[in-house]
């Protein structure tokens, strides 16, 4: 493997950790990303969002992707409506596995039963 600079390893640890200056050097990039689809910021986001649940993302996407779409007006009923939207193409292992992830990333709590 070869050796990681150390300013790409400083990188590296700003983002795990959440650090806003290195987050926003993203956020920017995302912004510039979204305005050539030509989607507005709310469904740019919800559209991510489907995209995380067809390709069984991990957690933390689910964290970041929800986070940003309720910033841009997205409400968490919007955000089912894109989980129920993708289910036929998707299939129910998809949406099972994502509907606690998303519910996570809302501030929603499963019981412990229902896990």
């Amino acid at each position: 493997m070869s050796a990681v600079a150390p300013d790409t390893e400083a990188t590296f640890r700003s983002i795990a950790i959440g650090d806003v200056d290195a987050i926003e050097v993203a956020i920017g990039l995302r912004e510039a990303q979204q305005e050539r689809t030509g989607l507005d910021p709310r469904t740019f986001a919800l559209v991510k969002i489907a995209a995380l649940i067809a390709l069984d993302a991990p957690p933390a996407s689910y964290a970041w992707q929800i986070a940003n779409a309720t910033a841009e007006g997205a409400t968490p009923e919007d955000i089912l409506g894109v989980l129920r939207a993708v289910a036929p193409q998707v299939g129910g292992p998809r949406v099972i596995a994502a509907a606690p992830e998303v519910m996570l990333a809302l501030g929603l709590v499963l019981d412990e039963e229902e896990a």
